[in-house]
């Protein structure tokens, strides 16, 4: 960051939070993680345009938001990490859509659309993360997913651009939100600031009451409680990765300080201060194991980030 000098300038002016060598374990769900070089945490997309648009255009860059779906390396994080916990605009348009920034969690958001009527938005109180979380993976719960609704969204390029694209511009699958063409080669390089959703407007007044039983349901079947990130696998077509992992003997299967939960067996607990590298050597005998019964390879929907020598050891299926 030889540059840092006018970087750091327009930071203190215009970004409400900075920290160098920040420790970030407590800042995820597995509590596991070493520190940022820098991180950031703005609290409108302006201020990080500015803090962008003075960076080295070669700095790394990663986003944090409530760090669920995320695994943090020991070993820190180079160049900047963002966090987009302070982006909380929420507001009903006079269009009747609803604009939710990055950083909204996914249940204040499910609480905000059944409070104004819109009960299909419930679904998101079963997503543990924010809107900028969901937008980037189409996360989905009960069976609805996040970009169902997307009426737009607005982007940051790595570039500190702020753009509005509309669904149209993205290829969006299960638990996947990719480039439609050509002209968005940069994609990876673009980060979601926030969207406009539009639900149809429903007359009862259940909804927080729906919130309420959908919430029941998954504590059923979850680890509530427990230091997890979620779901850490997608689901195969025709399949469930929860029942290829459990049908391969693995649930309450440990490496170091992480094991299998033995209530579902698609999350992973950080159960005796685990390490990161405890987690992927976990992820890798799962997938092995699954792998070598089924050839099936699963598809991991967490987000690995950081510097690590585990895998010059190591590999994966």
């Amino acid at each position: 960051m030889s540059k840092g000098a006018s970087a750091e300038e327009s930071l203190h002016a215009h970004v409400i939070f900075e920290r160098k060598i920040f420790p970030l374990a407590a800042m995820t769900s597995w509590h596991i993680g070493g520190a940022a070089e820098v991180l950031i945490q703005p609290t409108e997309g302006a201020q990080l345009s500015h803090y962008l648009k003075a960076l080295p255009a070669e700095t790394p860059l990663s986003w944090l938001g409530l760090g669920s779906n995320v695994l943090i390396r020991d070993q820190g994080v180079e160049g900047v990490v963002i966090c987009t916990r302070s982006l909380t605009t929420l507001a009903l348009q006079e269009d009747g859509s609803i604009y939710a920034d990055a950083g909204v969690t996914c249940a204040k958001f499910a609480r905000f659309c059944c409070k104004h009527g819109f009960e299909d938005g419930a679904f998101f109180a079963g997503i543990p993360g924010t809107i900028g979380g969901a937008l980037a993976m189409n996360a989905g719960a009960f069976g609805g997913e996040t970009w169902e609704w997307v009426q737009a969204v607005r982007i940051i390029t790595q570039k500190g651009d702020i753009l509005q694209r509309t669904p149209n511009d993205y290829a969006i699958a299960y638990r996947s939100v990719s480039k439609q063409n050509s002209s968005m080669k940069d994609l990876d390089k673009e980060a979601f600031l926030g969207a406009f959703f539009r639900f149809p407007h429903k007359l009862s007044m259940n909804g927080l009451e729906k919130i309420k039983v959908l919430l029941r349901q998954r504590a059923q079947t979850q680890p509530i409680g427990t230091l997890n990130c979620g779901s850490v696998y997608r689901n195969p077509e025709k399949e469930f990765a929860a029942k290829l992992i459990e049908s391969c003997g693995l649930k309450g299967f440990r490496i170091g300080g992480a094991a299998v939960s033995e209530k579902h067996a698609n999350f992973i607990i950080n159960e005796n201060n685990a390490s990161s590298d405890d987690i992927e050597q976990l992820m890798i005998e799962v997938e092995k194991t699954v792998y070598l019964k089924y050839q099936i390879k699963l598809e991991k929907e967490v987000r690995i980030i950081g510097k690590s020598d585990l895998f010059a050891k190591t590999r994966s299926v």
